[in-house]
C-alpha cells in the first residue's frame, strides 16, 4: 500500500478504475458463457480458456480508450478531479455517459445473441428502419421494465462508486512529485496504457481476426467484446448487397457455373463437382504465392532482362497457363479469392478485414486427408488474414516469423530465401499427403536482400533506362524480382533432396501483377496502363516430377480457379457454392472469362476474354470493349461488336452482384451434401 501511495492521484485512481471496470467485464464475459453456452457441444478447456484471455485483452483494450481523455488531460491543474469540484463533476459525468453506452452495448448484444445466436453488428442497425415493429417485437419478447430498472441501477451503481473513489483518492494525501519523477511517472503509465491497449509485443496489434482461432464458432463468439466487435463490423456497413439484381442476373450466372440445380427463388448456386485431372496418387500439394510477380516483368514473357530464368523453366517443364489473371491488386485480396474462390469486391478495406464474412465454405475442406499449413515470413495479423486462414483450412499448422530460426529482415519478417528453407525443413518432417501454402513478400518495398543469400548475386551494371524500358522502376525492384526467384529456385533444389519432392504437386503463381509501362516483348495491351492488365495478369505454373509431358494453356482463367483446379488434381470431388472452375474442365473452355475490379467508391469492373476485355464504371459511365492484343488497345470496339459488348456487359454485373451477395450465405453448415 505504501508503494500505491507514493503514486500520483490521478494515477492510483486509474489503477483501481481500469482493473474494476475490466473484472466487471470479465464477468460479463462468465455470465455470457454461462447463458449461452451449449452442453451438447462444449468448448475444450483449451478453447475456454483462450477465449476468456483474449477477451480480457479486448476488454482491457475498451476500458482504455474509456479512461484516455482523462489520463492525457487530468494532469492539468484546472481540469483535475481531485481540485476542483467542477472538474470533478464533468470527469464524473463523462466517465458515466460513456459507462451507460458500453451497458447498453452490453444489453443489446445479449439480447441479439439470445435472438439470432450471433453477436451484435452493425446489420442490427437494419431493425430501425422499421423501428416500431421492432420496438413492438421486442416489448413482446421481453422482460423490457426490468431490463430497463437493470440498467439504471447499474448505472447508478457504477456513478456511486466512481464517485466515491474520487473522493477517496481526494482526501488522501499528496505527494511530493519533482518534475523528473513527474515525467518518469508519465511516461511508465503511457507505456502502461499502449502495452494494454495493443495487447501485443509484435509487429500488429490485436485483431478481431485474432478471435478466430477455433472451429467451434461458440469459442468465437465467446471471445469478442461487443462493442469492439461492433466498430468493426461498422467499418465495413457500406458494402451491401442487392437480392434484386442479384436475381436479375441469376440466370446468366447460373448458366456461367455450370449449375444444374437452378433455383431463382432460393439463389441456389451449389453443385457438385468431380474431377477431371488427377495427377498421381495422393499427391501432396505446395502453393507458392509470388508476390506482385507481373507477367511482363518475369522472363517467361521473353524480358530481356532475364529476371526470373527458374521460373521460366519450372513454367517449360510443367504445365502452364500463360492467360491467368489475379481480379485485383492487393495481397490480402488475393489470400482471399484463393481461399474462397471469390473476387474481392469489399470497396472499404478487404474482404479479410470484414468479421461478418470470415465464415466461408472453402474448396479446401474437402481436403480433409491432408495435413494442412502455411509458412509467412511476417504476421499472419496482416491484413487480418489469420481468420481466414484459421476458418477456410482445418486444423492448420501456422507458421510465421517466430517459430522461424531465420533473423528479421525488414517490415516483412524474415527474407524468401529464408523462408524457402524452414518451410521445406518443416515440410520434410510433415505426415504426407499434406497441403501447404508458402506466401513469399519480399519482392516489396524496401527490397530488402539479406545479408546470407545463399549464393545469390546483385547486378549492378545494368544502365538504369535498360531497366525502366523493360518494366522495372529501379536497379532495387529488379535485384528484389531477382532475388524471389533465386529464392523460389533454391527452394525447389532443396526439395528435391527430400522425400516427398517425387510425390508432391507444386504450383506457382502471382498474387497480382503491377501496372506500368513494359517493353515490345509483350503486347501493347498488356503493357498500357490505361487498361491495367499489366497488373492482373500473371503466371500460373504447376510443376511436379508426376507430370510427364509439358504443356501451355491459352485459355483465359482466374484466381477463383485455384482451388478447384487443385481438387482436381488431388482427384477430389467436392460441392462448390462460388465463382471458382476446374481450368481443365473442358465443358467451359467456349465460356472462358476473368472477372476484374479496381477499387473505389464507383470502382471499374470488367472482364477478360480470349480476345476482348470490357471494362466500365459501376454506374455503366466509361464502359467499353478493347482488343487486348491491338496496337491501339485503347480503341473502343462496342458499336463493332454490339451483342459480345451485351453479353459481357451482363456477365461483369452479374458477377460483381453475385460476388457481393454470396458470402453472406456461404457459411460453412449451410451448404447441402449434393449427389
Amino acid at each position: 500500500m505504501s508503494l500505491f501511495l507514493k503514486l500520483p492521484k490521478l494515477l492510483r485512481f486509474l489503477l483501481i478504475f481500469i482493473t474494476s471496470l475490466t473484472l466487471l467485464f470479465v464477468f460479463m464475459r462468465v455470465a455470457f458463457f454461462i447463458a449461452f453456452n451449449d452442453p451438447s457441444s462444449p468448448l475444450t478447456l483449451h478453447d475456454l480458456s483462450k477465449s476468456m484471455w483474449l477477451g480480457l485483452r479486448f476488454d482491457l483494450r475498451m476500458v482504455v480508450v474509456m479512461i484516455l481523455p482523462l489520463f492525457f488531460l487530468g494532469w492539468i491543474k484546472g481540469l483535475s478531479p481531485f481540485k476542483y469540484k467542477t472538474a470533478h463533476f464533468a470527469w464524473l459525468a463523462y466517465l458515466a455517459i460513456i459507462f451507460a453506452v458500453y451497458v447498453m452495448f452490453y444489453v443489446f448484444d445479449f439480447g441479439h445473441y439470445a435472438y439470432l445466436r450471433t453477436r451484435l453488428d452493425f446489420t442490427a442497425l437494419r431493425f430501425l428502419e422499421n423501428l416500431d415493429i421492432s420496438t413492438e417485437m421486442v416489448w413482446q419478447s421481453y422482460p423490457v421494465v426490468w431490463i430497463a430498472f437493470g440498467i439504471l441501477l447499474t448505472n447508478l451503481i457504477f456513478l456511486f462508486l466512481t464517485s466515491r473513489l474520487f473522493k477517496i483518492i481526494t482526501e488522501q494525501k499528496n505527494v511530493s512529485v519533482t518534475l523528473t519523477s513527474g515525467l518518469i511517472f508519465s511516461f511508465l503509465a503511457f507505456l502502461t496504457l499502449a502495452v494494454a491497449g495493443y495487447s501485443k509485443f509484435s509487429q500488429y496489434p490485436l485483431r478481431w481476426s485474432d478471435a478466430a482461432f477455433s472451429k467451434h464458432p461458440f469459442a468465437t463468439q465467446l471471445t469478442y467484446n461487443p462493442i469492439h466487435y461492433f466498430l468493426d463490423t461498422f467499418k465495413n456497413g457500406s458494402v451491401s448487397y442487392d437480392v434484386t439484381k442479384v436475381r436479375e442476373y441469376y440466370p446468366i450466372v447460373a448458366d456461367y457455373l455450370g449449375v444444374t440445380n437452378k433455383d431463382a427463388k432460393t439463389l441456389n448456386y451449389q453443385r457438385r463437382i468431380m474431377p477431371t485431372h488427377p495427377i498421381g496418387k495422393q499427391p501432396n500439394v505446395v502453393i507458392i504465392i509470388m508476390e506482385s510477380f507481373a507477367s511482363y516483368k518475369s522472363s517467361i514473357s521473353g524480358n530481356p532482362l532475364n529476371p526470373s530464368p527458374n521460373v521460366k523453366y519450372l513454367a517449360d517443364n510443367g504445365i502452364y497457363f500463360k492467360n491467368y489473371f489475379s481480379p485485383a491488386t492487393g495481397t490480402a485480396r488475393s489470400i482471399y479469392c484463393t481461399l474462397t474462390s471469390l473476387p474481392d469486391v469489399e470497396l472499404q478495406g478487404t474482404s479479410s478485414r470484414n468479421p461478418l464474412i470470415i465464415n466461408q465454405h472453402s474448396i479446401a475442406h474437402d481436403f480433409s486427408s491432408c495435413e494442412k499449413s502455411y509458412f509467412i515470413g511476417g504476421s499472419a495479423s496482416w491484413g487480418n488474414i489469420r481468420g481466414m486462414l484459421n476458418q477456410s483450412l482445418d486444423n492448420l499448422n501456422l507458421y510465421e516469423e517466430e517459430a522461424y530460426s531465420a533473423p528479421r529482415t525488414d517490415v516483412w519478417g524474415i527474407s524468401d530465401i529464408d523462408l524457402a528453407r524452414e518451410a521445406n525443413g518443416y515440410l520434410s518432417k510433415m505426415k504426407e499427403p499434406f497441403f501447404s501454402v508458402i506466401q513469399t513478400s519480399g519482392n516489396h518495398r524496401p527490397y530488402t536482400i539479406p545479408k546470407e543469400s545463399y549464393g545469390f548475386k546483385e547486378k549492378l551494371n545494368i544502365d538504369e533506362n535498360e531497366i525502366k524500358k523493360y518494366g522495372f522502376e529501379s536497379l532495387e525492384e529488379y535485384n528484389s524480382f531477382r532475388f524471389m526467384d533465386y529464392s523460389i529456385g533454391h527452394f525447389m533444389e532443396e526439395a528435391q533432396k527430400s522425400d516427398y519432392y517425387k510425390n508432391t504437386i507444386f504450383v506457382f503463381y502471382g498474387d497480382h501483377g503491377i501496372s506500368g509501362n513494359a517493353g515490345q516483348h509483350v503486347t501493347k495491351g498488356e503493357s498500357s496502363s490505361a487498361l491495367e492488365l499489366g497488373a492482373l495478369r500473371v503466371p500460373f505454373i504447376i510443376y511436379s516430377p508426376l507430370i510427364t509431358e509439358p504443356k501451355v494453356y491459352e485459355k483465359v482463367v482466374s484466381e477463383v480457379d485455384v482451388l478447384p483446379t487443385i481438387a482436381s488434381m488431388l482427384n477430389i470431388s467436392y460441392v462448390a457454392t462460388t465463382m471458382g472452375r476446374d481450368m481443365f474442365d473442358a465443358q467451359f473452355d467456349d465460356k472462358r472469362y476473368a472477372f476484374t475490379i479496381t477499387h473505389s467508391s464507383n470502382p471499374f469492373i470488367g472482364l477478360i476474354g480470349e480476345k476482348y476485355y470490357f471494362r466500365t464504371r459501376y454506374d455503366g459511365t466509361m464502359s467499353g470493349l478493347y482488343d487486348i492484343y491491338s496496337d491501339e488497345p485503347l480503341s473502343n470496339h462496342a458499336s463493332e461488336q454490339p451483342e459480345l459488348f451485351k453479353k459481357m456487359q451482363d456477365l461483369t454485373y452479374g458477377m460483381y452482384e453475385t460476388s457481393k451477395y454470396i458470402p453472406y450465405f456461404n457459411k460453412r453448415e449451410d451448404v447441402k451434401n449434393i449427389k
